[in-house]
Formats: C-alpha cells, structure tokens, sequence
C-alpha cells in the first residue's frame, strides 16, 4: 500500500512536550534526586501529555472565550460573578486539583510524594503546563505565593482558619489566592499607596480605597496592601492584609469588582479593578512592615514570572524546530538550509539560558528555605535576574519563532499570536522592566548578593574545568564574569543606576553561559556546550559586525588537548 504524502503544512498536535524534549531529560538527573526523579517521570509524563493535547486544546477555546462580569442575578440581587468558560474552568482542575501547582510546596503529600515536594518538580511541571496555558499559570502562582507568605508572617489564628483551604486538593474546596497592590498612582511606587484601614475593634480592619489591576480578582483570599489610619506617610505607614471573598456567614465581603480588564493576553484569567467598601480584612505579621513582608509574594511570583518565560521559549522553538524539521522547500527540509538553522540556534540560546536559570534559582530557593548560609543572598539576586532578562528575552523569541512558521503563524488558529500576546506580560506584571533591573542592585546593595553569585558561578567554573572544560573558554568565562561583577559595582555605586539593566543583563547572561558551561560537562551534552559559547560569543563579548562568525577553536575541548606541533 503506497505510503499518505506528508501534509505541506505540518502539525505537532498531539505530541508529548515532555517525551519530545531531550535536553529536559538531560537535566533532570542534574537537578533532582534519582529517587524522585523515578517517582516524578510519570508525572511528568501525564502533564506533558496533556500539555501537548488536551491542555492546549481547552487553552485556544479559553482564549478565544474570556471571562465576563455578573453584576447581578437573574431576580435582581447584587451578587457579582466572574463567570468562567467550562474550558478555563476544566484547565483550573487539571493544574490546581489534578496536580496541585498551587499547594504542592506547602503538603506533605503531593501526587503520592510523602515530604516536602522541591520547587522543582513545581517548576518543571509548571514549564510544561505553561507551553500552552499561560493566563491561569497567574493565580496558580499566586496562590503558592499567598500560601507561602501566610505561613511566614500570618498569625496562627490565620493560618489555622485559611491553610487547610490553601493546601486542598479537592476542587470544590479549594482556595485560589490574589495579590491587590497596583493602584491609579501607585504602581511602582507602593509608597503613594491611599488605600486606608481602619480597625474594626474586634482585632479585624476595614479597609476603603480603590486597587487598578488585581488579577484573578474573584479569589477566595487576597493579600492587600493599605494604610491604616493615623500610620505615617511613605512606605513604613503601609501594612499586609489577608482578604477573604466570604465572611465567616458565608455572605460576601464589602468590596465590588467594577470592571474587568481587556487585555492583549492572558485573555483566559480574569483580571480587573477592585473597590474596597469597607472590607473586612486581617493584619498579616507586623504593621508598618507590609511591603517587606509582601516582597516576599512578590519575590516568589517573580520567579514565577521567570519560569513562564522559560515555558513560553520552549514552546515557540519547540515548534520552529518541529516546522524545520517537517517541512520542505525547494526540494530539501528547512533544517538542512545554513539560514534556518543559524535562525534556529538564535532562538535556542536564550530559551536555554532562561531554562538552566530556572533549575539554578529553584535549587536557590530550596537552599535558602532549608537556612543554607549564602544561599538567601544568591536567591535574592537569581530571582530579579530571571525574572528581567528571561521575560525580555520572550517577547524576541515568541515573535521570530512566528516567523519561521510563515503565515499560518499569524493566524490564530495556530498557538504562536496567544504565545507573543502572552510573552508581553511577564516584562510588565510583578514590576516593569526598570524596577526589577534596580531590584538586583538593591540586591547587591542591601543582601551582599554579589559575592553570593561570584561564588556560585566560581564553583559550577571549577567543577566544570575538572571535568573537562577546555581551559580556554573556563578562562573567558571566568574573565566575563569579573567583568560583569565589575560594572554591577559600578552600578551599585551613587550615580550608577542608569547602568542597571545593562549590569543586570551582563550577570544574568555569564552566570547562565556559567551553568549550562557546568550542565554541559556533567551531562555530556555538545550542544549544550555550543549553546553557552554562543551566550558567550553573541550576548557578552564585543564582536566584529563586518566580520564572519566563528567560535575560537581553543573553546573546544578537542581543539585545546590536541599537541602542538
């Protein structure tokens, strides 16, 4: 029987993102205990699956299906409600129940893992599940990150009324957490917060005011920041609230959703503006000293940010390598043309870099947690650095993996407009640009963060030249590295702010070309050692624009053994 001629427009649907991505197989053992790791395999499995399937499936339906506001019911009553379309609703269960992204760091029993499951398995899964479903991956976030903060600073009252909700896995009972801070003039600037409490006498407050942009805006739990009244002007006047969406009668809180936002992306969630009516609300850990202890939600959905990025990235050259592979012009397959695969290695480099960023800040964070000495330093700057260069680096590679896609690229019936749409968001949410860039160097200021880093990165350097790192590249990466720590201090210096996008994107790109130089030796991978010389090559060193590309051939490890003559 003659064999179906290959469609000309070729299509991945269906595929397992995680069975299809060699280079996540080559990493995990890096990152993960073999024990786990075997545990977790299914897992990632099913959820790649899904990702590949089903998942992106109900993404496209949602996407093209946004939330609408309820003000009021059939028979007149004031009851306002977000209402969800069944497939946003069927996505909720499968990354909140299914998997339990948003409670798995805070049980002792996760998708039959007893103990504490690591950030990441968190991640990982979440890199998967993002590759198609971006707008829920926002309250997922949120919800860990509110959890993680109650637990901090909360009281035991709070957290005995509230984490049971947090941490169910039951759909019908649990709770999805939010964070209103943003307002008209305060939104970088949280110390032009107006939003005012005042108590209520029975050790509750009511909070008044008006929040701009509160995604997920019909959470069960909210983290608010407000000033209570009499507390002085500026930031230390502010404090942390929990607000419930119920009272403890069941009837609704005194605050009104009074639109939703429409939205270039993350069109499936509900984002919208918030008036506080006299709200009842709990003080969360010290007054005066809610935004410290609200940097920490923050801090964690930055990292966050940074990790659906890397999702994102990955799914854009996922499928320009899939179309380069399956598709054919002028008699040969793409891949074979020298243009395609240069475009393709610009695609791959800084989805790679954010992906080994990703690993490297989630074990950060686990060591940071456990009280390692150093290891909060290094979490502290790690986090600001994914978070600005990775969301940056997507909005790039979502567009030109479009293109090697063509027309059909364009059209919407094709996951790469939702991917350029959705890869704006993460450079803006959770702190612009410019604010995170001067969030590592406060970090450096305030968190000795940089001999942290210059540490970190000088250890995964000798661990990799032991194992066979050609000295030559070992020497210009160690060389970038000063150089890069060299203009971060200048940065830090009074004056130097103006230098801290371009400090913050030098650290990210030779600390990541440092990992992946590390993840190279360890695993054995060739591509992954070409991949951190071209973060070296491209990103970091000065190049000639008239000039023929070429890596020194002393960067190869052959090349630096060989005798000389």
């Amino acid at each position: 029987m003659p064999q179906a001629e290959q469609h000309p427009i070729p299509d991945r649907r269906g595929e397992n993102f995680y069975a299809a991505d060699a280079e996540l197989h080559a990493l995990l053992p890096l990152y993960l205990p073999g024990d786990l790791l075997r545990h977790m395999a299914p897992h990632f499995s099913r959820m790649g699956e899904l990702a590949g399937g089903k998942v992106d499936d109900l993404a496209g339906i949602a996407d093209h299906h946004p939330p609408t506001l309820q003000y009021r019911s059939r028979n007149g009553l004031d009851e306002q409600r977000v209402l969800k379309h069944p497939a946003y609703v069927a996505l909720e269960r499968i990354a909140l129940s299914e998997f339990g992204l948003g409670a798995m760091s805070h049980r002792d029993e996760t998708l039959g893992w007893r103990g504490p499951m690591p950030a990441t398995v968190k991640y990982v899964l979440t890199y998967l599940f993002v590759q198609s479903e971006f707008g829920l991956c926002c309250p997922v976030s949120m919800t860990d990150s509110l959890t993680r903060t109650l637990r901090k600073f909360g009281s035991p009252e709070l957290i005995a009324r509230y984490l049971p909700r947090l941490t169910s896995l039951d759909f019908e009972e649990l709770a999805q957490g939010a964070m209103f801070m943003t307002e008209q003039a305060a939104g970088s600037d949280i110390a032009a917060t107006t939003a005012r409490a005042e108590p209520a006498g029975d050790g509750s407050w009511l909070l008044h005011g008006d929040k701009w942009f509160c995604s997920n805006p019909d959470a069960d739990l909210a983290m608010v920041l407000a000033r209570p009244d009499g507390a002085p002007a500026g930031m230390k006047g502010i404090s942390l609230f929990l607000l419930p969406r119920r009272l403890e009668d069941g009837s609704a809180n005194r605050y009104r959703i009074v639109r939703l936002k429409d939205k270039l992306g993350t069109r499936s969630m509900a984002s919208g503006e918030i008036r506080l009516e006299g709200a009842v609300a709990y003080l969360v850990g010290e007054a005066g000293r809610g935004f410290v202890q609200i940097a920490d939600m923050v801090n964690n959905s930055r990292l966050s940010n940074g990790v659906r990025a890397a999702g994102l990235m990955r799914r854009a050259v996922a499928e320009a390598e899939f179309i380069a592979r399956e598709r054919r012009a002028f008699g040969r397959s793409l891949r074979d043309m020298p243009l395609m695969r240069r475009q393709l290695d610009k695609l791959r480099v800084p989805a790679e870099q954010a992906r080994t960023m990703m690993f490297q800040t989630a074990r950060a964070l686990a060591r940071s947690d456990a009280g390692e000495a150093g290891a909060y330093s290094l979490l502290r700057i790690l986090t600001p650095l994914i978070k600005f260069r990775a969301c940056r680096d997507a909005r790039k590679v979502t567009g030109d993996a479009m293109e090697v896609r063509g027309g059909c690229g364009y059209i919407e019936e094709w996951s790469d407009p939702r991917l350029v749409r959705d890869a704006h968001l993460g450079s803006i949410w959770e702190g612009t640009s410019n604010i995170v860039a001067l969030d590592v160097i406060r970090a450096i200021k305030r968190d000795d963060a940089l001999p942290a880093l210059r540490a970190h990165t000088e250890d995964l350097l000798a661990r990799a030249a032991a194992g066979g790192l050609a000295p030559a590249f070992a020497d210009a990466l160690r060389r970038a590295m000063d150089g890069a720590c060299a203009l971060a201090e200048t940065a830090a210096r009074d004056g130097g702010d103006v230098l801290a996008r371009q400090a913050a994107s030098a650290l990210y790109h030779c600390a990541s070309a440092i990992a992946m130089a590390w993840e190279a030796v360890e695993g054995g991978s060739a591509d992954r050692l070409r991949w951190a010389q071209l973060v070296l090559q491209h990103r970091v060193l000065p190049r000639d624009p008239l000039a023929p590309d070429g890596l020194p051939a002393d960067w190869n490890p052959v090349a630096a053994t060989a005798p000389t003559a």
